[in-house]
Order: structure tokens, then sequence, then C-alpha cells
């Protein structure tokens, strides 16, 4: 963690980007790089299940990259299911204030 160093008399807090410090994950050479090592490793356990004999269950697990289509697709399917709870389960925003 970073801690910033506060001028004397400032009596609101102060954001990083305010003092001038960034942090690394928010400028976008970083994200640039860190994204590609995410694809890169995801594409590295693809090619390496072509390797790897499988054991299938149900016939459709045994399909190449099963895995990784089923994963993407179940996370697709939460955020589909969060964003229609939260349709249901938000309040307004002065819910505290009344």
């Amino acid at each position: 963690m970073r801690y910033i160093k506060v001028p004397r008399g400032m009596t609101r807090p102060v954001e990083a980007t305010e003092m001038g410090v960034r942090h690394w994950l928010t400028q976008p050479g970083s994200i640039r790089i860190a994204l590609t090592v995410f694809v890169l490793v995801l594409l590295g356990t693809l090619v390496a299940e072509a390797f790897v004999h499988t054991h299938s269950l149900f016939g459709i697990d045994g399909s190449f990259g099963f895995h990784a289509w089923f994963g993407a697709m179940a996370c697709a399917g939460l955020i589909a299911v969060s964003k229609l709870l939260a349709l249901f389960l938000k309040r307004k925003d002065t819910y505290y204030d009344d």
C-alpha cells in the first residue's frame, strides 16, 4: 500500500492523481501489458489442451476448448443474472437520507 503525504491545512481527502501520483494499473502502458499477458496465458492454456488427453463424462466436455468457452458463457450468464437482480433490488440514492 502506498501512502501519500498530505499538505498541512488540507481538510478534505486528496485523490492520488491530485498529488501527482498515479497507480500503476491506471497507466495506459501497464494496462496494455497486463492485458497482453492475460491473453497469452489464456492462449497458452488452449495450446496446452491439444497435448492433454481428457476424459469426458458428458460428451460435450471432451470438445476442444470446452473449459474456456464454458467458463466465458458462465461468466456472461452471471453478469446477466446480476443485472436482472439489480433491477429489483436497487434502492434510491437518498435511501439513508430519508
